[in-house]
């Protein structure tokens, strides 16, 4: 009798053990799978995000290869014929005491003004040559025509050395400011408008515009995609990404607004 307890002692411990490995089993089993889906989820998130990315600097591209054609066209073409027109009215035989005399002047002066304009701006969507003189030169000759239109009142802070060796990021940083200016100006009925561009302690990069227009509700903004503003922000936030930066808004109704740039720079 009691080998036979014995025996169902034994039964009953042999059973536990192939119990507790079956548990142990399964356990592991189940642990090694959940791994496995979450590495996967991980890589599905990396993989879209570098989906995302190519396929946001591809749009980029394009966008900058069409400005420069653009450009292109409007210097060879359009300007072509606006020179081709002021020639021809400049060798035109007509005498100061003539009555027509007064009204061919004033053309070929809105003509002088038209092409001067049109060069201005085949500046503005050429990229090569943001990268050839920099983005605070860049920033200061967009400017300038802004002074010379009479549009806003400006003040513009930049250090004297070009403080980003980077072209492509020139380009990108320029085309954010290009993007805000085109804002302010169509949507914030301000007057004055304050750029400031510096390197701080922690050596970023650090680009500030101001404007003392009627502001608006960012998050409102950000949301309505659908609106004209909505997307002009977006197109900020993803350049600045893409090359690595942060772009923040600071605004309210009625209080204008502040957009800063920031970019960590290589020591």
């Amino acid at each position: 009798m009691q080998d036979q307890n014995q025996e169902i002692y034994v039964i009953i411990l042999i059973g536990g053990v192939l119990a507790l490995l079956l548990v142990g089993f399964i356990v592991t089993i189940l642990f090694l799978y959940q791994r496995k889906q979450h590495r996967q989820e991980q890589e599905i998130v990396r993989i879209k995000k570098e989906y995302d990315q190519e396929l946001l600097t591809t749009q980029l591209e394009i966008q900058e290869e069409t400005f420069k054609t653009i450009g292109q066209e409007l210097h060879d073409n359009i300007g072509q014929v606006l020179s081709v027109v002021k020639l021809s009215l400049a060798i035109l035989p007509i005498e100061k005491e003539e009555p027509i005399y007064e009204g061919v002047f004033n053309i070929r002066q809105m003509l002088n003004k038209a092409i001067f304009d049109l060069a201005d701006l085949t500046k503005s969507l050429h990229s090569d040559r943001i990268a050839q003189i920099g983005l605070v030169e860049s920033i200061r000759f967009e400017l300038d025509n802004l002074k010379k239109a009479g549009l806003l009142q400006v003040t513009f802070e930049a250090p004297s050395d070009e403080p980003l060796e980077d072209s492509q990021k020139a380009i990108f940083l320029f085309r954010i400011f290009q993007e805000n200016i085109n804002n302010i100006l169509k949507h914030s009925k301000a007057t004055r408008v304050d750029i400031s561009i510096h390197v701080s302690d922690i050596h970023r990069f650090i680009m500030k515009i101001r404007d003392n227009g009627v502001g608006f509700n960012v998050a409102d903004k950000r949301d309505n995609a659908s609106a004209t503003s909505g997307v002009g922000l977006k197109s900020m936030v993803n350049r600045a990404k893409l090359i690595g930066g942060e772009i923040s808004f600071q605004s309210s109704p009625g209080n204008g607004t502040t957009v800063t740039v920031a970019l960590p720079l290589p020591h």
